[in-house]
Parts: C-alpha cells; structure tokens; sequence
C-alpha cells in the first residue's frame, strides 16, 4: 500500500528549479565548448535572469512554501538546526529548514548577480554582453571579473547543496529530490494544515512572462556597442 503524500512545492517552484539546472549547465557549456557559442551562452543568461527574478517575485506572492517569509528565518535559528541536525535530533519541516533556507537566498542572490553582470560583460576579445553600450569598456572589464569569478562560487554551491541532498537522502533516510520532481511529501513529514492544495500556475506564468518582457524591452533599446574601445 502507497504511503500517504502531501503536496508541498508547486509547480513553478519546480520549474523553477530545474530551469535553473538547465540554464546554468548551457552557460557553463556555451562558455567552455570550443567554437562560437556566444550568443546561446547570452540566451542561457537570460533564462537564469528571469527564472531567479521570477523566483524571487513568487517568493513574496506564490504558495505557502515558496513564500520567504514563510521559511527564512534567523541566522541564529539556523545555527541551531545545524546543530541539531549533526546530534541526530533536527525536526523535519515540510518546507525549507533554516539551514536549507539561507542557501536558497544565497543561490539566488548569485545567480541574480551572476545573470545582471553578464548583461554588461565582455569576453575582452569580440563579444560584449547585451547592455555593454550603457558602459564604459574599463567598467566592462571589472563587470567581468566579478562575473568570471563568481560563477566559481556559484559551482561551490551547487556542490555544496547537491551534497547535502544526498546527505540527507543517506544519512537520515529524507529523500528531498523526488519532491522536487513530483512536489509531494510523505504526509508524516507534512502536518495536514502545512499542505498545499493547488499551484497557482498561471499566476507564475504571468509574472515571467511580464519579466521577460521588460527584460526584451531593456535590451531591444539598449545602445549599441562600440569595440573601439578593444
């Protein structure tokens, strides 16, 4: 007999999510792969920007669990449950714990970063980022920098989490990646009142669709790069 399930993340979370898997393993390979990937890196660029702008709008209108002001909680807190769970005895939440909590706001603050520095970036030797014409070409090159850089961070925490997930899924038998696929959890993990009944898709489809629509407008009128300054 199936155990019993609760819906916990909706379905623009997890698209969210794997979006974001998606779009920043094309920026790592459209970076690395020989040859003139340049302006499909830029395309997985975008898509990192308005899936972490889309991500962090519905973290403020979206479901209970995608809600930061529903799982964001103080350092201090986190501290605590780090403890807690290297004793053995951390409570298990149905949403992000405070641990897990704080390397959401940090992936998406990077990856927010990550995504806007590369807008003015350039690769010092032909190609510039889409709004390098706002800039001058010194500023570029210290965008760039920060933007080269940074992505090294952002592998450390993507390692960091992906580890943890199996951390949890082999040391206290809590499986956290099938939920992001299928958006349920065991209902003992989920008090009744904690579940969620539907996923407010189309709500997230309009806010990306509104994202991504500035963001296309920005660029469309965005002045044109000069390489004479290379």
């Amino acid at each position: 007999m199936n155990e019993p399930r609760r819906m916990v993340w909706d379905l623009p979370v997890r698209l969210i999510h794997w979006g974001l898997v998606l779009a920043v393993a094309g920026a790592w390979a459209t970076q690395e792969i020989e040859g003139d990937w340049f302006r499909y890196h830029v395309w997985c660029g975008y898509a990192v920007l308005v899936l972490t702008a889309t991500r962090i709008v519905w973290g403020l209108f979206g479901t209970r669990h995608a809600l930061f002001a529903r799982f964001v909680r103080s350092p201090g807190a986190a501290l605590h449950y780090a403890l807690a769970w290297v004793r053995g005895d951390a409570p298990r939440y149905a949403g992000h714990n405070p641990l897990g909590a704080w390397m959401i706001v940090a992936m998406l603050a990077m990856l927010a970063t990550q995504a806007v520095t590369g807008l003015f970036a350039n690769d010092q030797i032909l190609n510039t980022g889409p709004l390098f014409g706002y800039v001058s070409a010194a500023f570029s090159d210290r965008i760039t920098t920060v933007h080269k850089s940074l992505f090294d961070w952002i592998i450390a925490a993507i390692a960091i989490h992906v580890a943890a997930a199996f951390a949890y899924l082999v040391l206290k038998r809590e499986n956290l990646i099938g939920p992001m696929f299928t958006g349920h959890k065991p209902a003992a993990d989920v008090p009744e009142g904690e579940s969620i009944g539907r996923s407010r898709t189309w709500l997230a489809i309009a806010i990306a669709a509104a994202l991504g629509a500035i963001l296309a407008l920005i660029v469309r009128n965005a002045p044109e790069a000069s390489l004479a300054f290379f």
